[in-house]
């Protein structure tokens, strides 16, 4: 491999072509299901689709097969088979997976910027998607070009691009299970979806976190009144609420009461934690826009880290029931409603998780307050196999030789559904999870971006471990590890 040959072909296409298509696919507002209840009518996941597809189409991959696949009822998926090459293995199979859906909107954007504006500003392209997950296609089929440039031999590639991750890739079963003949016994899944602690080396993901959560609603009157009149009588449905909150969270710590929500950390995973938190410094929080003045929850770095990734933690996403300031008159409200997402532990099971907070908040409703729980999530997460040693060897040699230092490894505090899918369908399959979103490029936020040379860089990595893949399946190393698992592939609830 001659890996200035391929860095060169590399950084051309995403200059060239690439680039330009997350342009225009970042104009697309295609917000994921759970977003956009209309999504099918809408057309834009469409759009999106098309647009992939086209330029997958267009690329000089001999024996490519691009097919978008459309189950009834659900969103659609791109299913891109590349058989092997210039001697590689057809029955050995590489895997890469990302997604096409977006987050909503949110608010805060910097006047120049916009969730469905392409702004291109030095390194960066701002805009809703291109980082998450938008350049995942172009990615993968780039790091595929750029080792048939060369004539370098690779395993048979199956590439899937889901519509609904954001909605918690609850699409995603069915399509695994349709294609599954075709998709065959993959021994590497490569997953282009998760996030890299700086931009100066190669982060792949070890663990990441699970979900649940939904919507608690507490109600005390039919309509509301005059809140003269009646509070000091009638309970406030929002210090009702607080009362239940602080059974599931400690509110001066952020400490999740719970027992069961917690898991023990395995050791590696602590080592690791501290590693990462030397490398990285203050940027474990100061990546984050933190106001003047304020403080992280823990002055220990590698506590943070774990906080992050093995620890459960309650942020509160929205709320209804409470009027905008402009025009909140003096009313003792009927009700309160806010929307609970809770990140929980690798190991914790989800819809247990789940089964935990709606016991700990519907029993014994405070003043007789009618209590509700709408659970729309339950996604339990993943914790990484151990890594073969030729994985850990390619993925620190194309750390190495595209960025110039080690690879580094780290959980993630998201979740991406799709992992514990293939984690219990191919139970001896190797993982590379790996990803653009670095410090500030606030994927779900305002002012979200893509750092280009992350990109190219990242796409380089993936195709030297794709070739040094081929080397290991010659050696006997890869052979006979993706076998199937018993029964059904689950999906599960959550969302990067």
């Amino acid at each position: 491999m001659d890996a200035r040959q391929l860095d060169r072909h590399v950084s051309a296409m995403w200059d060239d072509e690439i680039v330009p298509q997350l342009v225009e696919y970042i104009r697309i507002p295609n917000k994921s299901p759970m977003f956009d209840t209309d999504w099918a009518t809408h057309g834009y996941m469409d759009d999106a689709v098309q647009l992939m597809e086209r330029w997958a189409r267009r690329q000089p991959i001999p024996g490519m097969q691009v097919e978008v696949v459309r189950l009834p009822g659900r969103t659609p998926l791109i299913f891109i088979e590349i058989p092997a090459a210039h001697g590689g293995r057809e029955d050995d199979c590489v895997l890469l997976y990302g997604h096409l859906d977006k987050q909503p909107e949110m608010t805060g954007w910097d006047e120049d910027l916009g969730p469905w504006k392409p702004v291109l500003k030095g390194d960066r392209l701002y805009g809703r998607g291109g980082a998450d997950d938008g350049y995942a296609l172009f990615g993968s089929l780039a790091a595929i070009l750029a080792l048939q440039e060369q004539q370098l031999p690779h395993a048979r590639c199956v590439i899937l691009i889901e519509a609904c991750e954001e909605s918690g890739s609850y699409d995603l079963p069915a399509y695994v299970d349709h294609l599954a003949a075709r998709i065959g016994k993959p021994s590497l899944v490569v997953c282009l979806d998760s996030g890299c602690g700086n931009y100066e080396q190669l982060w792949c993901t070890t663990s990441l976190r699970g979900l649940t959560g939904g919507n608690l609603t507490v109600k005390v009157l039919s309509e509301g009144v005059h809140s003269g009149d009646a509070s000091g009588i009638v309970p406030s449905s929002f210090r009702l609420l607080r009362q239940l909150l602080s059974r599931i969270e400690d509110e001066d710590t952020g400490r999740i009461l719970l027992e069961g929500l917690h898991a023990e950390i395995p050791a590696e995973r602590v080592a690791q934690a501290r590693e990462a938190a030397r490398v990285l410094g203050t940027a474990v929080y100061d990546k984050f826009p933190l106001l003047p003045g304020m403080r992280p929850m823990h002055e220990d770095l590698a506590e943070l880290v774990l906080n992050r990734t093995w620890r459960p933690a309650l942020s509160i996403t929205g709320v209804d029931g409470i009027p905008p300031l402009s025009s909140a008159g003096n009313v003792l409200r009927p009700y309160t409603a806010v929307k609970l997402s809770l990140r929980l532990p690798p190991t914790v099971d989800g819809k247990q998780a789940g089964e935990l907070l709606k016991e700990a908040l519907l029993r014994d409703p405070p003043n007789g307050a009618h209590v509700s729980l709408e659970l729309e999530k339950a996604s339990t997460g993943w914790n990484a196999p151990a890594l073969s040693p030729w994985l850990e060897r390619a993925i620190d040699e194309g750390s190495r030789t595209h960025f110039g230092k080690p690879a580094m490894y780290m959980g993630e505090g998201g979740t991406i559904p799709f992992m514990g899918m293939l984690g219990e369908k191919f139970p001896g399959a190797q993982f590379m999870i790996t990803g653009v979103l670095g410090p500030h490029s606030n994927a779900h936020g305002p002012n979200e971006f893509l750092h280009i040379p992350m990109g190219k860089r990242v796409t380089a990595c993936v195709a030297h471990v794709i070739a040094r893949h081929h080397e290991a399946s010659l050696r006997g190393e890869t052979t006979g590890v993706g076998a199937v698992a018993g029964g059904e592939a689950h999906g599960a609830h959550g969302c990067c």
